[in-house]
C-alpha cells in the first residue's frame, strides 16, 4: 500500500476465542495488518501476540459482551470488525443430552454472537459501517452423529448472519459467515483420533488435507477488507471442497 500503510491501520477489531486455535491465527493476521485487536476468554492466557489486548469475559453473558465492546471502543475510539469465533462442543448423544448441556451449547455458539453483535452495532453505525464475521461450521449444514446441539446452534448462526445482514445493511454493517470444514487444530486428535484416523479424514476431502487456522484467517481478512465491500449475508465455504458423507464412520472404520 502507498506509504507503507497497513491494510487495517487505525481500525479496531474484536475477536472472540482469540487465544488459541483458529482464533489465534485470526488475531495474528489482523495485528500484522495494523489493527488494534481485543480478544477475550474466561482465563488469562500465558502469552498473546504483541499488540493484542485481552479482557477476561464470559461471552455467554450479555452484560459481559457489552463490557467487552465498551473496552474495545475505549481503546480504539471505534469498532470496525467483530469476529465471532469462539465456540465448540463435546460430542453428546441426542437421546441423553441434558437440557443444561443443550442450553450451554446454544449460548456459546449462537447466543454469544447475537449479544456481541448487538453490543457493537451502535459503534459501527456511528462510524459509518463495519464488518461482522461469524465462524460457522459444516455441522450447521449437514448432520453427523453426536452433534445435534452444536449443529443446531451453527445452523442458527447461519440464519442469524443473513437476518442481521438484511437489517443492518442500511447502517453500512456487513455480516457474513464462514462455514469451516474439518480442521487440523490442537484438538484434532481428540476429535478424530490418532494419525491414521486423521489421514483417513484428510483423504475424504477433495483437496486431501484438513484445514488450518491460516485458511480461516485468510477468509476473515478478505471479508473484513474493502475488497469485500459489497459482500454481505454470504456463506463462504472454507472446507477444501467438502467431504464425503458420514466421515465419522470412515474414521471409526465401520
Amino acid at each position: 500500500m502507498a506509504g507503507g500503510a497497513k491494510q487495517f491501520e487505525r481500525r479496531t477489531a474484536i475477536v472472540t476465542g482469540g487465544t488459541r486455535g483458529l482464533g489465534r491465527a485470526i488475531v495474528s493476521r489482523l495485528v500484522d495488518a495494523g489493527a488494534l485487536v481485543v480478544t477475550c476468554g474466561r482465563n488469562q492466557p500465558d502469552d498473546l501476540p504483541d499488540g493484542v489486548h485481552f479482557l477476561t469475559a464470559d461471552i455467554r453473558d450479555p452484560d459481559q459482551c457489552a463490557a467487552l465492546a465498551a473496552h474495545a471502543l475505549e481503546l480504539g475510539g471505534r469498532i470496525d470488525m467483530l469476529v465471532n469465533n469462539a465456540g465448540g462442543s463435546p460430542q453428546a448423544e441426542a437421546a441423553t443430552a441434558s437440557p443444561r448441556f443443550f442450553d450451554s451449547i446454544l449460548r456459546l455458539n449462537l447466543s454469544s454472537a447475537m449479544y456481541l453483535s448487538q453490543a457493537v452495532h451502535a459503534a459501527m453505525k456511528f462510524a459509518g459501517g463495519g464488518s461482522i464475521v461469524n465462524i460457522a461450521s459444516v455441522s450447521g449444514i449437514r448432520p453427523s452423529p453426536g452433534t445435534a446441539a452444536y449443529g443446531a446452534a451453527k445452523a442458527g448462526l447461519l440464519n442469524l448472519t443473513q437476518s442481521l445482514a438484511q437489517e443492518w445493511g442500511p447502517d453500512g454493517i456487513r455480516v457474513n459467515a464462514i462455514i469451516a470444514g474439518l480442521m487440523a487444530t490442537e484438538t484434532a486428535e481428540h476429535t478424530y483420533g490418532g494419525a491414521d484416523a486423521q489421514a483417513a479424514v484428510a483423504g475424504s476431502i477433495p483437496l486431501q488435507r484438513m484445514g488450518s487456522g491460516e485458511d480461516i484467517a485468510n477468509a476473515v481478512m478478505w471479508l473484513c477488507s474493502d475488497g469485500a465491500g459489497w459482500v454481505s449475508g454470504a456463506r463462504v465455504n472454507v472446507d477444501g471442497g467438502g467431504e464425503r458423507p458420514y466421515f465419522l464412520d470412515l474414521v471409526k472404520g465401520s
